[in-house]
């Protein structure tokens, strides 16, 4: 399956490659997201991705990083009619994409993109693993560079339980942060603003957003009562 046309690159790297962010860090990060994101959607989709696949219209070519076991790209295919590839380092979510019958490249993201530089995508991708990326603007930008549209959720390191932690003085230790200081995977916490800066610092324009306290949508205060947040931009 080709996601737009040809992506050659992708055919030679699907069993190569490093995966994403580091094998262990990338691994222990998504093995938390229980106690962040709830229980699975009616679709049998974590509520997350259940709200990011609403977001992508019928018959899209679709880039998933990070994806996982595949379990987004296996739904937009079925319910939607998109296509697409999905990145992944996991050696076990490699095999689970597999046997879903999803298209999927085990590759680093952080070495760049540039297998689908000939390929365009409608919508780019990035659930709950952004937090874990060393080069995170360059990741955002070259999700912009290849996608019409961009996709990021990330969890919220400005949840009012995470402020009062430091206001004793301590760094958070809970059920969203559920790692010591010195063990966590998450190289770069950020509040909601902060992400909402990073965007405009890119000249990336949010289209959408949406926040979720345990899978359950937030509307009031979402900036220190949401545990995650999901935004839909676009270059500008």
């Amino acid at each position: 399956m080709s996601a737009a046309g040809e992506a050659p690159a992708a055919e030679r790297d699907r069993a190569g490659g490093n995966g994403h962010g580091g094998r262990g860090n990338g691994a222990r990060a998504r093995s938390s997201l229980r106690a962040i994101i709830g229980p699975v959607s009616a679709e049998g989709l974590r509520p997350d991705l259940a709200l990011v696949a609403d977001w992508i219209p019928r018959a899209s070519r679709v880039l998933d990083l990070g994806c996982g076991d595949g379990s987004l790209l296996a739904y937009l295919r079925k319910a939607k009619q998109c296509q697409g590839y999905g990145v992944e380092i996991d050696d076990a979510q490699v095999l689970a994409c597999v046997e879903r019958g999803v298209d999927v490249i085990q590759r680093n993201i952080e070495d760049g993109l540039d297998l689908f530089s000939r390929t365009r995508f409608d919508v780019v991708v990035l659930s709950m693993a952004i937090q874990a990326t060393h080069q995170t603007e360059r990741v955002l930008r070259e999700m912009s560079e290849i996608g019409t549209e961009g996709i990021v959720s990330l969890p919220n390191f400005g949840h009012w339980t995470h402020s009062l932690s430091l206001l004793r003085g301590r760094m958070p230790v809970s059920r969203e942060l559920p790692y010591a200081w010195y063990d966590t995977p998450n190289l770069h916490m950020a509040t909601v603003r902060d992400f909402e800066d990073l965007l405009a610092k890119l000249d990336l324009q949010v289209t959408a957003s949406a926040f979720l306290a345990n899978g359950v949508p937030v509307r009031l205060w979402p900036s220190g009562r949401a545990t995650q947040a999901i935004y839909r931009f676009r270059r500008r």
